[in-house]
């Protein structure tokens, strides 16, 4: 008989359990170690956020855990190899396409709304980007963008006509912008702030009053065999969404910095995504960000 395995179904199952009301929460329970990828960027602020919501799911359900980043830093391309062989973490956020949620399992909530398609431009503090004149997407196109060579967007702004630049990771994109190579790199309205602060930064700044938005998700995944995990984080969040918790912590974190960048102001170009995969909760208002009008 496999006593290790009665013994992992038997946590799976009190877990469920508990998840869905039918028992209460016993005296004694495992802790749940949830390792998430580490920054390539020391101190980096965008990750306060991710691993807050993180933790409100986690406490919504009751379990017992110890949320940790994984030994080293990682880049992203790393880190959904490392959680598709179930190696080293077992959850991750990031920015979802079709390939992606065929390689791991998403739990699909939009964790920051949808705003990791909104997109406003870094460039160099000497590179004629800065200045432009921009009044249409194909004057937008006349300039080369930066993105990571594995990252979603990268095939979005190709698909749309952009000749883009491609650095391994973040760091290495930020060096082609800070060098002039590119013209400018689009980052997520709700990470363009901090990343001007960082130490990596220090020739760059915002143009203004430009967006690009394309409908897309950025989501907890784990591992496709680690269903369990999945159906944790999932009942967390959805429970926080329930209580109006998600929405104080969201506007904790951008509320804030969304209304400094003055949004409704922007000359908006909107970019089709031919990676959304068709299970995407477009359909879900309560999901995603109204830009205001």
């Amino acid at each position: 008989m496999n006593f290790k395995r009665i013994y992992l179904c038997a946590i799976c199952l009190a877990i469920l359990l508990h998840l869905f009301g039918i028992v209460g929460r016993p005296a004694y329970a495992a802790v749940w170690t949830i390792t998430y990828p580490q920054s390539l960027v020391t101190n980096d602020k965008r990750y306060a956020y991710p691993i807050a919501l993180l933790e409100l799911a986690l406490e919504k359900t009751g379990v017992r855990y110890e949320l940790r980043p994984s030994p080293a830093p990682m880049s992203q391309a790393r880190a959904l190899k490392r959680l598709e062989e179930n190696l080293v973490i077992n959850v991750m956020w990031s920015m979802t396409d079709r390939m992606r949620e065929e390689q791991l399992l998403p739990i699909r909530i939009p964790i920051t709304r949808g705003l990791i398609g909104w997109r406003m431009f870094l460039t160099h503090k000497d590179n004629p980007f800065l200045n432009a004149r921009v009044e249409s997407l194909r004057d937008l196109q006349e300039f080369s963008p930066v993105q990571g060579i594995s990252w979603p967007d990268t095939k979005i702004l190709q698909a749309n006509g952009f000749n883009v630049i491609t650095g391994r990771d973040y760091l290495e994109s930020v060096e082609l912008v800070s060098n002039r190579r590119a013209d400018f790199f689009p980052r997520s309205v709700i990470e363009i702030v901090d990343e001007l602060g960082n130490e990596y930064s220090k020739n760059l700044v915002r143009r203004e009053g430009l967006v690009l938005y394309y409908p897309t998700a950025q989501y907890f995944f784990t591992n496709k065999r680690n269903l369990t995990l999945s159906k944790l984080i999932e009942t967390g969040l959805l429970r926080a969404l329930e209580d109006g918790s998600y929405q104080a912590l969201f506007d904790k974190y951008f509320g804030e910095v969304l209304s400094s960048l003055q949004l409704e102001k922007a000359t908006t170009f909107t970019l089709a995504n031919p990676l959304l995969p068709v299970l995407t909760p477009i359909g879900e208002p309560e999901y995603w960000y109204a830009k205001p009008q």
